[in-house]
This record gives structure tokens, C-alpha cells and sequence, in this order.
């Protein structure tokens, strides 16, 4: 007899299984730290206090406590985030960057509750440390403005949504692919100069340009001498890169180059040449082409590149 499988009960099994390891490594994790607490009770060593100030005793049993309650929401508000959250933003089909957006500020809601709660357990006061922290913050502030700055940016970012998780974005000429934006950085994977930490402050306050929703194209730029024939440099250019489009797998062939006349300079006459491709890579590897086959084309018909300007004199 054969057994049919439900697409329901292979859902179902993917949601709870990781839930359910998750939660017997926990209960494993914990045990062993009050089983430890429970065995060393009676040692003067747990409950001495080696600090105190303001009536409040600080314990090594204080200190376990404190890191039990912020490793325990650590960890909980990442596995309701992975295994829970996404289940409700398919259901109401959130995308994935608005998804990013709440995961954060979830996490970061819950670790402040956490901190909070950790410090009034060993009976810290809230008001006093407050007090502290704004007298820390007049005489550091200087010293960190530049976190600061970042930091506020980010928020900035996960509200505002300029841009998402996921989204392709060029940044110092280099392309690469938003993969994650945390308060203070954004990690943006690039296809051949590696990962790419960007302060948050940066977004906010240059042009950066977001290549998700725009055509990519290869781009060359040449510079002939002055007194060329413009019109054929133009036919030139115009069959090199015909030229290489073809002989280049994946290049759509429905387009043809632009090539235009860009500008003068004093001694130099300025072209370029966009070709439409569908990735980065493409991109890369066709624009060396193009070099290579206009630097080919032009030493066949005499046309000469414009020379570099002499430095100014001092």
C-alpha cells in the first residue's frame, strides 16, 4: 500500500522540527547552568559579595543571573524571528525588506526589555544608571560622534527604507548586492572586490545609486586625439561593439550599442559606448572586450588617443 505524502505535513514538519531541536538544546543549556547553580549553592564563593555599592551587592550568583536573562532573549527572539516571522509575512506577503526592518527592531525591543529587566533582578536602579549613562554621554560624546551619527543613520535607513536587503546598489563604481543593514553598517556582497562594510552614515549623506530597479549596462569611455574624423571614430566604435556582443554568450542581441559623442576637452574629443547586459559579470567581462577590440580597431585605422595633460607647474 502505498503512503501518500502531504505537502501540508512536509510544511508542517519544516516549521516545528528546527522549533523543537532548538528548544531541547535550550532546556539542555539551562539545566546544565542551574544544575550547577543547585550543586554550588551552599559555597560561600556563589553568593559572596566581591563589590557593592549603594546597598546593592554584586554576587557571582547575581552575575550568572544577569547572563541567563540576556543569553535567553538573545536567543529567543532569533528563533521567533527565523521560524516564526516568516510564516506571518507570507501571510500577509510582506517583502523581504520590510521583513529585515521588523526583525530588527524586534530584536532590539526585546534585548532592551532584557538589559532592563537583568539590572532591576540585582537590584540596580534604572533612574541612577540613566543618570550615569547621560553624564558618560556629555564627556564621550566627541569621542563617538561618528558611531552616533551612524547609528542614528541606520534607523533612518530601516524606517525611511531608501533602500532594502536584497537590492543592488553601486557604490565607488563597485556593484554589489545588499545583504545586511545593521544599526551601525551596511554589509553590501560584491561579485569580485569582497564584502563591502559601509557606515550608515554614508547612504544618508552621498549619492549612492540603487541598481535594482535600473537596465545595467557596459560602459566604455575613449578619448581620441583632437582633428579626428569623429563620424569614424563613431562607425568604429559602433562595430567593435557589435562585434563583441555577438561573439559573447548571454549578451541580448534585440539592442543595439549606443555610441555617442560625449564632449570636447582642449586636446582631446570624448566617446562612449553603452552596450545593455543583464548581470554584473556580464558587464565586466564585455567592457574588456570592447577595450581590447577598439584598441585593435583604432591601430588598424590610424586613429590616435588623446594624450594625458601635462601636470601643472608648481
Amino acid at each position: 500500500m502505498d503512503l501518500k505524502v502531504y505537502p501540508e505535513a512536509d510544511e508542517y514538519s519544516e516549521r516545528v522540527i528546527p522549533v523543537a531541536e532548538t528548544i531541547l538544546n535550550w532546556l539542555a543549556f539551562y539545566s546544565s547552568i542551574l544544575l550547577f547553580l543547585f550543586y554550588f549553592w551552599k559555597e560561600r564563593w556563589l553568593t559572596y559579595p566581591f563589590y557593592e555599592t549603594e546597598g546593592v551587592q554584586v554576587t557571582v550568583f547575581l552575575i550568572v543571573v544577569v547572563i541567563m536573562i540576556v543569553t535567553f532573549a538573545s536567543r529567543i527572539v532569533k528563533t521567533f524571528n527565523r521560524h516564526i516571522m516568516p510564516y506571518i509575512y507570507e501571510q500577509f506577503d510582506i517583502d523581504v525588506g520590510l521583513s529585515f526592518t521588523i526583525n530588527r527592531l524586534i530584536y532590539y525591543i526585546v534585548m532592551f526589555l532584557a538589559l532592563a529587566l537583568s539590572f532591576t533582578t540585582v537590584g540596580l536602579d534604572l533612574t541612577a544608571l540613566g543618570v550615569v549613562f547621560s553624564v558618560l554621554g556629555i564627556g564621550i560624546g566627541f569621542g563617538v560622534r561618528n558611531i552616533a551619527a551612524n547609528f542614528v543613520s541606520g534607523i533612518i535607513i530601516l524606517f525611511e527604507r531608501p533602500m532594502e536587503v536584497g537590492e543592488m546598489v553601486e557604490i565607488d563604481k563597485k556593484i554589489g548586492r545588499i545583504t545586511r543593514i545593521k544599526l551601525r553598517s551596511t554589509v553590501v556582497e560584491t561579485l569580485k572586490d569582497g564584502t563591502l562594510i559601509v557606515p550608515n552614515q554614508y547612504f544618508i549623506e552621498q549619492i549612492v545609486k540603487n541598481r535594482s530597479s535600473a537596465e545595467l549596462f557596459a560602459r566604455v569611455e575613449v578619448s581620441v586625439a583632437y582633428g579626428s574624423d569623429t563620424a569614424k571614430v563613431e562607425e568604429l566604435l559602433d562595430e567593435a561593439a557589435e562585434r563583441e556582443m555577438s561573439a559573447m554568450k548571454g549578451v541580448p542581441i534585440d539592442q543595439k550599442p549606443d555610441v555617442q559623442f560625449i564632449g570636447f576637452r582642449n586636446s582631446a574629443l570624448d566617446f562612449q559606448v553603452e552596450v545593455h547586459v543583464v548581470n554584473v559579470e556580464m558587464k565586466e567581462r564585455l567592457e574588456s572586450r570592447i577595450r581590447h577590440a577598439i584598441a585593435r580597431s583604432f591601430f588598424e585605422h590610424g586613429i590616435e588617443l588623446a594624450k594625458a595633460a601635462p601636470p601643472a607647474a608648481e
